[in-house]
């Protein structure tokens, strides 16, 4: 294995989040069917939404105000203005406008702008578990990764918390960041996965979030790796965002390949690139990143200060 540094994996974090998300864009909600057919092979535009190529979307507009956010420390009351700032002022935007944003986002972004505390914002309904914080929790993983377990997890479920309340949606934040930590300490793809498991379940087998193991028994059970593709789910509820994210990178060798597959799994397609091209960037480094698709991204120069300022603070 390639010995990569740290920074160099968190830019490839980073990066490979935002290229993923671009990919995604035209085709989202697309079937899996749709995509076997006419797969995603290279960045397109339009589609979907109608934007052009190398446009990111909510996905990485939120992730971005995490970076952000998270520059001089870790606070919630900074990342909640941030979040307002991107809905209200189309912050942290491709093309000043906001074009996509998920209903339970929504919901807690409104609450934080009539003043309700950042960590009490987010929704805590069953029915609230989508991927809208999974998607943006990378950076607490890249800036607080050798943390002990139970800080990481702490930071994690606290940054959900502003948009995703209930403890599944919690959880998977953490689940993820915990991946990201071994994968950013030098672990293999699988290895990474099964690190997490071992340092999260003695946690999550704790009495506040052993209600919801059921949620993550196939997670929880190391299997991911050797499902069949027609088990593996990408619509936007969190677990299967979270299951077909590791199933991406432990069944695929390059950045490129993790987030083409992840695309052409259909359905809610920007996130799940996104989600899986954090770990794959992370993995793999910014260097394994085309040049081709980075050259196209909306904001280019933008996103390379803002992650050059936030790699120098870790």
């Amino acid at each position: 294995m390639t010995d990569l540094s740290v920074t160099e994996r968190v830019l490839g974090g980073l990066w490979g989040a935002v290229v993923g998300d671009a990919l995604g864009v035209p085709v989202e909600f697309q079937s899996r069917e749709q995509l076997r057919q006419n797969p995603v092979q290279d960045m397109r535009g339009y589609g979907t939404y109608h934007q052009p190529a190398g446009t990111w979307s909510d996905d990485s507009s939120l992730m971005l105000c995490t970076v952000e956010g998270l520059a001089d420390g870790f606070d919630t009351g900074r990342l909640g203005m941030l979040f307002t700032r991107w809905l209200n002022q189309a912050h942290w935007t491709p093309w000043q406008e906001v074009f996509d944003v998920g209903g339970t986002t929504l919901m807690a972004i409104n609450r934080l702008s009539q003043g309700v505390e950042p960590e009490q914002a987010g929704l805590i309904d069953e029915n609230s578990n989508g991927n809208g914080s999974l998607m943006r929790i990378l950076p607490v993983a890249l800036r607080y990764f050798d943390l002990p377990v139970e800080e990481l997890l702490d930071h994690a479920h606290r940054a959900s918390a502003l948009t995703h309340r209930h403890v599944r949606g919690q959880m998977a934040c953490g689940f993820y960041c915990t991946m990201v930590s071994a994968l950013l300490q030098g672990a293999d793809k699988i290895e990474a996965y099964l690190q997490a498991i071992r340092a999260t379940k003695p946690v999550y087998e704790g009495p506040s979030y052993s209600g919801e193991l059921p949620a993550f028994s196939r997670i929880f059970s190391g299997d991911i790796p050797s499902l069949p593709e027609s088990s593996v789910r990408s619509s936007g509820y969190v677990i299967d965002t979270l299951e077909s994210s590791i199933w991406c990178l432990c069944n695929t060798d390059t950045y490129d390949d993790v987030v083409l597959r992840a695309v052409n799994l259909g359905e809610d397609t920007d996130t799940t690139a996104t989600v899986a091209g954090g770990l794959a960037g992370v993995r793999y480094g910014a260097d394994a990143i085309p040049s081709t698709w980075l050259d196209q991204l909306a904001r280019r120069t933008d996103l390379e200060i803002l992650f050059n300022q936030f790699v120098a603070k870790i």
